[in-house]
């Protein structure tokens, strides 16, 4: 590759100087994958399962609670398939959940703050089937609205969103619109609530 260190359009009194790249070394390595296989997950799975069935027992079962293995094993692979790691964390969101009354949400709950049109689930997934949840930050008025009801929408919206996932997919995705965005629609508190 050439390098031109002068103005194309100006003659040149510096010399060309050529660019080798010294030669290129390799690098090998590998990535471990911890669960080889579908049964070693369903093992995985059954061991937090039976966990928290001795340890938690009084959290929720069904849907969202402490028997969900779909759940479960969302855990498991955040936290790489660690059990005691995903047992701490999905105990903490089970008991999240119930304290902040996630299944009590409906559209109606969150009708007055929705009507702000400042956020909402696309009625499309994505080219990658993903769900969309979009925010519209200009139509945010901390000072104006009750910063509890933006953050039931908030989860409402997610829940919404998540209920939209096609089979064998995990992931949801997030467009943020910043046009219009001014200072009086910053809110530190919900950003660190979310």
């Amino acid at each position: 590759m050439a390098m031109r260190l002068s103005h194309p359009l100006r003659p040149s009194s510096l010399p060309q100087f050529q660019f080798r790249p010294k030669s290129l070394s390799t690098c090998k390595f590998s990535i471990q994958n911890r669960i080889s296989n579908s049964d070693n997950s369903r093992k995985l799975v059954m061991e937090v399962k039976e966990k928290l069935e001795k340890d938690q027992h009084s959290l929720p079962v069904g849907r969202n609670g402490r028997d969900d293995e779909d759940m479960i094993l969302w855990f498991l692979k955040d936290r790489k398939f660690s059990v005691e790691d995903a047992v701490a964390k999905l105990t903490k969101a089970i008991k999240w959940r119930q304290e902040f009354g996630v299944s009590k949400l409906h559209e109606e709950s969150v009708r007055i703050v929705a009507g702000t049109g400042k956020a909402y689930v696309h009625d499309f997934l994505d080219v990658n089937d993903r769900p969309v949840l979009i925010v519209v930050a200009s139509k945010h008025f901390p000072a104006m609205q009750d910063p509890i009801e933006d953050e039931k929408l908030c989860v409402f919206l997610i829940e919404k969103a998540l209920s939209k996932l096609p089979a064998g997919k995990e992931q949801i995705l997030g467009i943020i619109d910043l046009r219009g965005f001014g200072t009086e629609n910053a809110d530190l508190k919900f950003l660190t609530f979310l």
